[in-house]
């Protein structure tokens, strides 16, 4: 039996209607319920940051989560596949009409995405002041706490309703498959044959 951790709402949906579509059965959580045990299967419901550490530590053997959040958290899981799905970009937001003043001794950045955050600039040798917060990250350029925010964008529209201004994109970001490397050693078939299913899917999609 293989244990999938999938992050709460749409991606959760979205990977149950994936196995739907290959096992031709229905996967469904009952209300409020956490787990979901089907005959080859158990799914757990978990928030999307905590996706990466079940697998990670093994309480899941593979799990589906955003390459914005693996590339934060920087735990050592098996990336198998792009899902194509939950495609985002991770971007730089400044009041509009302000431009990137580099010659500023620092610069203050609000995010929920600190080591993003720290390795953009620090690659560019960009002294930032970076300050976490966990929401309404929008708020933090238009009450003077930063200069500037860096945030997942979909559309945009956020950005804009809130005066602010896509100046520079960071990252792509998409929903990944990933694996607990022993669990990939000790399930390899049953990882294997679940993960070319789904690459078979994903594939007849795009």
């Amino acid at each position: 039996m293989l244990t999938v951790a999938l992050p709460k709402g749409r991606i959760a949906q979205e990977t149950l209607e994936i196995f739907e579509t290959i096992f031709g059965e229905s996967f469904k959580f009952d209300d409020r319920k956490l787990i979901l045990e089907t005959e080859n299967f158990r799914f757990l419901l978990v928030r999307n940051q905590d996706v990466a550490t079940y697998v990670f530590h093994q309480a899941a053997d593979i799990g589906v989560v955003g390459l914005d959040t693996l590339e934060e958290q920087g735990l050592d899981v098996i990336r198998l596949l792009d899902l194509r799905r939950g495609v985002c970009k991770v971007a730089i937001g400044m009041r509009v009409g302000e431009k990137l003043d580099l010659t500023k001794a620092e610069i203050k950045v609000a995010t929920k995405m600190v080591n993003i955050t720290k390795r953009y600039f620090a690659d560019r040798a960009i002294s930032a002041d970076i300050i976490k917060l966990y929401g309404s990250i929008e708020l933090a350029p238009l009450v003077g706490l930063a200069d500037m925010i860096v945030d997942i964008v979909e559309t945009g529209a956020t950005m804009k309703q809130n005066g602010l201004e896509v100046i520079e994109e960071i990252m792509e970001s998409s929903t990944y498959l990933i694996a607990n490397k022993n669990s990939y050693f000790e399930k390899k078939s049953e990882i294997l044959d679940i993960y070319e299913k789904i690459n078979d899917v994903v594939k007849q999609e795009n």
